[in-house]
């Protein structure tokens, strides 16, 4: 399934604009009964749900929706290879105080929650709105500090509210890519969605 039939899109940098459509922030996570989510829905306070309670109040969201719908999601949503087929990570996965790639670790398991949100989205014939995807990137926390999922989802707000003053927080999917035969894609796209690459979003203000 290509971009051109799925009601999902991926988002460019230039198309981030707080004034120019309905936003919805996730910081997603998959537990089983935890509260591993941070949900930021439009004009609403930010919260901690569970995965399955994050998952309705989108799909709600996205349903009574009458125009397009920003999705920011906390989670890999393209995949890097190397020329030999080989995982590889991506730019913005890289940082002085380590890596942190799509394929190994919690971003393999927040990349997999969000594919079931995606082919959620995908199937569910009453989302009839176009969805805009973006990758929100918040990492290299203070490990010694308990996680925050509502305060990751205001760090993105922020960036998007503000899109040139934290333009170097704004990666477009040209900047993902180490090496130039690297080859870059759709993480959905092993699922049968193929939702382009997003612009990935990351703070640079780490802790």
């Amino acid at each position: 399934m290509t971009v051109k039939e799925n009601k999902l899109s991926p988002g460019q940098p230039s198309q981030i604009q707080w004034g120019g459509g309905n936003w919805v922030f996730l910081d997603i996570g998959f537990a089983n009964r935890k509260r591993s989510c941070g949900l930021l829905i439009g004009d609403a306070p930010a919260n901690c749900v569970t995965f399955a309670d994050a998952r309705q109040q989108i799909m709600q969201w996205l349903v009574n929706s009458n125009s397009l719908v920003n999705l920011v999601i906390e989670a890999p949503m393209s995949v890097c290879f190397d020329s030999k087929g080989n995982p590889k990570g991506r730019s913005v996965e890289i940082s002085g105080k380590g890596a942190r790639y799509w394929y190994a670790g919690l971003g393999c398991g927040v990349m997999v929650a969000a594919m079931y949100l995606i082919r959620a989205i995908s199937d569910d014939e009453r989302v009839i709105v176009p969805v805009r995807l973006f990758e929100g990137f918040v990492s290299y926390k203070d490990s010694s500090l308990p996680s925050d999922h509502k305060d990751d989802v205001l760090r993105l707000i922020e960036i998007i509210r503000d899109p040139v003053k934290f333009s170097k927080s704004i990666y477009g999917a040209d900047q993902l890519k180490q090496d130039e035969d690297d080859v870059l894609f759709s993480a959905f796209r092993v699922a049968g969605l193929d939702c382009g690459v997003p612009a990935v979003i990351k703070p640079q203000s780490e802790p």
